[in-house]
């Protein structure tokens, strides 16, 4: 819940109108509203409260700033108005970080990395669980990533 109410909160610094849902529309945590387009849009919030000081380096996904637990399904929706907002929330200093990313962008990203994962290694079984992970400019993916720069604070709901 602290995830979904400082995502709300931004939204609303940022001019837009904002409701949660507070579970009453399926995979839809927040209805937003641009009052100056007249644009909606749906957000799913997802959240982790770890400590993220400094990029990981995976074996198989490369440079990683962040990541989060999907689910299978996140890489079978298709509505063009929906928006995902991954949330990290510093444990040791309560600071906040937000990457808001259009969905056709995640759920390509949670389709290929399954299949990636897979083929990474024979010895992996398939599983509904997935990972979003977001990389950096700079380091070079073998599958497309999300990159920090690009949708780091993305409060323009950029498609």
């Amino acid at each position: 819940m602290a995830g979904e109410f400082a995502v709300l909160s931004q939204l609303i610094l940022h001019g837009y109108d904002a409701n949660m849902t507070l579970g009453h529309t399926k995979n839809v945590d927040i209805l937003v509203s641009d009052p100056k387009s007249h644009k909606m849009y749906q957000l799913e919030v997802k959240t982790n409260y770890k400590n993220r000081n400094k990029v990981a380096n995976s074996k198989i996904f490369g440079k990683i700033v962040n990541e989060w637990i999907m689910h299978k399904k996140h890489g079978e929706v298709k509505i063009s108005n929906l928006f995902y907002c991954f949330v990290n929330i510093n444990k040791s200093t309560h600071q906040f970080k937000f990457y808001i990313i259009p969905n056709k962008v995640v759920a390509k990203y949670v389709r290929d990395e399954h299949k990636f994962w897979l083929r990474a290694n024979k010895n992996h079984k398939a599983n509904p669980m997935r990972q979003l992970r977001i990389g950096t400019a700079e380091a070079h993916y073998k599958i497309p990533t999300p990159k920090q720069e690009r949708y780091e604070n993305n409060w323009k709901l950029n498609i």
